[in-house]
């Protein structure tokens, strides 16, 4: 065995290969990091400049005259199909159906998770396997399907047909995570709550519910950004008033006659990202410990 040396304060004494191996470590992190954020450094930079100075060229470079106007525009005067307006109206769009959208499939995912692993019934098992399949149907197949139903009900493009769209789709997803992590739950605190008398919802809402926070980070995380990120089903189903913001840019950039406004276009999609952004800054850190809390059965 190779003995240890010891610093004048008696700690370990590091060897040299380890720290030339963690230095190069920490470099190829900085040059991966580097590389993936170099995309938003182009767009912050670039829509922080005027138009002329992005047609001179280098894009990399930062502005030599600095203007907010590229931000106001895309947020309050872009020329948007036939009406001018801007991504205001439509980011309050986006918000009024993923808070819903969040929120409902969320809690029936809580719901499902619950009945799936503490209250079993025959059968409980093909049940969440056809929810478990409903995660690897494509967008697209449900299109058609789904503009029916929306049309039967009265909810072709409106809000709540969206909202009901988003709920139905990521319902399987939100199964899953509540169901794995309430199977690594505790069967004996079930098993003493009914002796002390506790109901179904009392046990679902005193003794589950309270102590799901980390699934229910992670839930929210995964549906906010699956929603607040959604083109197809916004394009399919939104009427022009209904429009969630991806849509909203996506016409902002296409609407563009003559010369493109680049750096409207840069700051209008960091305004239609910022939320995703902040979410995952904010939470990101409670995303990989909610995970992890539901992966391994106590």
């Amino acid at each position: 065995m190779t003995e240890m040396t010891l610093t004048s304060d008696g700690r370990p004494r590091r060897a040299s290969g380890s720290i030339a191996t963690r230095a190069v470590l920490y470099v190829l992190l900085l040059l991966f990091a580097a590389y993936y954020l170099l995309p938003l450094f182009v767009m912050v930079v670039n829509s922080l400049k005027p138009l002329a100075e992005i047609q001179q060229g280098n894009m990399l470079a930062l502005p030599r005259e600095w203007t907010a106007a590229p931000w106001v525009s895309a947020w309050d005067q872009a020329q948007i199909g036939i009406q001018a307006t801007g991504l205001a109206p439509y980011l309050w769009n986006s918000i009024k159906m993923v808070v819903p959208a969040v929120a409902i499939a969320t809690m029936l995912g809580a719901l499902n998770g619950y009945v799936l692993t503490k209250w079993r019934f025959p059968g409980h098992r093909i049940v969440f396997g056809l929810m478990l399949f409903s995660c690897f149907i494509p967008f697209q197949i449900v299109l058609i399907p789904m503009a029916r139903v929306l049309g039967l009900l009265g909810l072709a493009g409106t809000t709540p047909g969206l909202i009901l769209v988003h709920v139905v789709y990521g319902l399987g997803f939100t199964t899953l995570f509540f169901r794995n992590y309430y199977e690594a739950f505790p069967n004996e605190l079930i098993r003493a709550a009914q002796m002390d008398g506790a109901g179904f919802w009392q046990i679902f809402t005193r003794i589950l519910l309270p102590s799901s926070g980390p699934i229910i980070v992670v839930t929210v995380i995964w549906q906010f950004t699956n929603v607040w990120n959604d083109f197809l089903f916004g394009a399919s189903f939104a009427s022009p008033a209904s429009q969630p913001i991806t849509v909203a840019l996506n016409n902002l950039v296409n609407s563009s006659t003559g010369v493109r406004e680049y750096n409207v276009h840069f700051a209008g999609a960091i305004l239609a990202a910022l939320p995703t952004l902040i979410v995952y800054v904010v939470a990101g850190r409670y995303f990989v410990r909610g995970l992890m809390a539901g992966a391994v059965k106590g």
